[in-house]
Parts: C-alpha cells; sequence; structure tokens
C-alpha cells in the first residue's frame, strides 16, 4: 500500500514537473522581452515593487528631469512632479514602454525632443494631462490607443498629426483653448478606430467637422454650441453617448429629427436654452434635460411611437425604451403627465 502511494505521489510529481516546464517554455517562446531577462535595476529616485517588475513609480517626487529607464520597463509613472522637458536619453534603452503617466508636470511643446515620442514604438497609452502643451505634440507612436491632453492650454492641431493613428481608440482633449477653426475637415482624418473623442470645455460655437465615422461616445460639453447641423449624425451612425450639457442650443438650433439618431442611447442636453423636448427615437434610454426652460411635456407629442401604440403593444411590442428622464430645473410642475407613463412603459426614474 505504501509503495503504491510512493508511486503515485512520484508519478504526479513528475507530471507536475514536465508541465510546469512546458507552460514555462511555451510562455518564454510567447513573450521573449519578459522581466526576467533583464537586471532589476531602479532608478534611485523612483520606486521599483518586486511584485510588478515592469513597472516603475516616480511619481509626487519633485523631479526636474526624466531618469534613465531599464529596459525592463512596461509601465512609466512620472505624474505629479516638475518635469519641462521630454529628452531621447533617458528613454535610450526603455524599447519596451506600453505606457507613460506624464499628468501633472511643466511640460511645454518647446521641451519635447524632435522624434522623441514616435521612436516609442510600442507605446499604447500616453497621459499628458495638466501641462503648458500649446498644441497637439508631433509626430505621435503609430501604435497609440489612448492619448489623453485634457487641462493644457491648447489651441493648435498641426495638420496630420492623427494620420498615422490607426489604433486610437480613445482622444481627450478637453478643457484647452480650441476654437472652431482649430478643427478644420481633416484634422481627425486617419482616426478609423476611434471610439471616444472628447472636446468638452473648449471654445466650440460649431459643431466640430467630420468627426471619424466609428465614434461611439461624443463629449462637448461646456461649449458655446448654438446650432446641431441638418444631417449631422448621419456621419458618425454608431454614436451611442451624446454630451451636449452648457452650451447655447436652442429650439430654433435644432433640426425637426436633429436627436431622433437611433444609434444614440445617451443623449445629455441639460444647461442649455430649450423651451420643449426635441424628438427623440424609440431607442434612447436616458435623455437629461435638466436646467432648460421647459414649461410643460406632452407625451403625446414626445412619444416617439403614437401613445395607441405603445398602449395596445405592452412590454411586447416595439416600445419605446426610455429608462431614465430628468427635467429638473424647468418651469415644468408635477405630477408627471399620465400620457408619459403611458409612452415610456420602460420608465425606471423621472426627475422633475
Amino acid at each position: 500500500m505504501t509503495l503504491k502511494v510512493y508511486t503515485s505521489l512520484l508519478l504526479l510529481f513528475l507530471v507536475n514537473a514536465v508541465w510546469t516546464r512546458t507552460v514555462r517554455q511555451v510562455y518564454d517562446e510567447l513573450d521573449p522581452d519578459h522581466w526576467s531577462h533583464y537586471t532589476f535595476e531602479c532608478p534611485q529616485e523612483c520606486f521599483c515593487p518586486p511584485s510588478f517588475p515592469n513597472a516603475l513609480y516616480c511619481d509626487n517626487k519633485g523631479l526636474k528631469e526624466i531618469p534613465a529607464i531599464p529596459a525592463r520597463i512596461w509601465y512609466l509613472y512620472l505624474q505629479n512632479n516638475l518635469i519641462e522637458t521630454i529628452s531621447e536619453k533617458p528613454f535610450v534603452n526603455a524599447t519596451h514602454l506600453r505606457w507613460i503617466n506624464l499628468n501633472k508636470n511643466k511640460i511645454t511643446n518647446s521641451g519635447i525632443g524632435s522624434g522623441v515620442l514616435s521612436k516609442l514604438k510600442r507605446l499604447l497609452y500616453l497621459f499628458l494631462e495638466d501641462n503648458e502643451l500649446e498644441e497637439v505634440p508631433a509626430p505621435l507612436p503609430v501604435g497609440l490607443e489612448q492619448l489623453r491632453l485634457a487641462r493644457n492650454k491648447i489651441s493648435r492641431i498641426p495638420e496630420g498629426v492623427f494620420s498615422n493613428l490607426e489604433n486610437l481608440t480613445m482622444l481627450d482633449l478637453h478643457q484647452n483653448s480650441l476654437l472652431d477653426s482649430a478643427l478644420q475637415s481633416d484634422t481627425f482624418q486617419g482616426l478609423n478606430n476611434l471610439m471616444q473623442l472628447n472636446i468638452a470645455k473648449n471654445s466650440l460655437k460649431k459643431m466640430p467637422l467630420s468627426i471619424p465615422a466609428n465614434t461611439l461616445q461624443l463629449f462637448l460639453d461646456n461649449n458655446s454650441i448654438e446650432v446641431i447641423p441638418e444631417n449631422y449624425f448621419s456621419a458618425i451612425p454608431k454614436v451611442t453617448f451624446l454630451r451636449l450639457n452648457y452650451n447655447k442650443l436652442s429650439d430654433d438650433g435644432i433640426p425637426p429629427n436633429g436627436f431622433n439618431v437611433s444609434s444614440i442611447l445617451d443623449l445629455q442636453l441639460s444647461h442649455n436654452q430649450l423651451t420643449k423636448i426635441p424628438p427623440i427615437n424609440a431607442h434612447l434610454e436616458h435623455l437629461h434635460l435638466d436646467h432648460n426652460r421647459i414649461k410643460s411635456v406632452n407625451g403625446t407629442q414626445i412619444c416617439p411611437v403614437s401613445i395607441s401604440v405603445a398602449e395596445d403593444h405592452g412590454f411586447y411590442g416595439n416600445i419605446p425604451r426610455l429608462r431614465y428622464l430628468r427635467l429638473d430645473g424647468n418651469e415644468i410642475q408635477p405630477p408627471i403627465p399620465l400620457d408619459i407613463m403611458i409612452c415610456f412603459r420602460l420608465l425606471q426614474a423621472v426627475i422633475i
């Protein structure tokens, strides 16, 4: 009996050893840049967690320069420092960087060395928020997936700066100094896979031209936009989340079916100058209209289908999908009209 037990244990050990070795061999073959191939050097100004050897934490250190980055590093954290320049020297060995966070520094365009960023061939995420940039830095790494440039002083976007960024899915330019003239018809050309575009808190008076066709989320809050052009959203047929809060939209600035778009699920029009609810699509799920000038709500008029259809089909038909309706900050007095509840049978919250 004892012999059988020892035999079983030995067999289990051998199988486990072979499996472990095989997995390690496969892992090494699939990942030739594994951190264990490199020495565990660490700049004295920074912290290198043993449990996360691909990361280098140099944030909140009062640094004025970027230290030499070891070759094994994929994730680089340099936020909350006093860094003014990005030169080539610190990145000579850092050929595998995927992520750089340089938020909250003092970086200017003149402080970025020529071609430094574009040489980071494997970089996927670049964070340069809360700096002193006056234009989008160029050239950029062609493999970039996210570019965050919020809260700078950007008023210019160089021609063709995005033309080779086919993998970019998220572009954040909110709280800068962009005017309409900065956004030309070809500004976003090349961003074929962009999913989120944030241009909130700028100085736009018009809807931006030529938004990439695959955009799902478009954020334009806190501008001075007055008009939605006719058929504007036909050029971005996948847009799902649309934020236009804190603009100057009035009833006259919205075409009859301007927001009657089947792809839009979340529409935010808070803090504008609307006196009535614009026509919406039956697919819309969230509608924010608080703090406008709306005095009354007529469910029969705003219902995307006829009230009789909504009443007959109940929960099983093609009824409107609106689940959340916000109308507070207007001049509407309760109670909620019954025809609103008859039309929007899936409503879970109405705020007046």
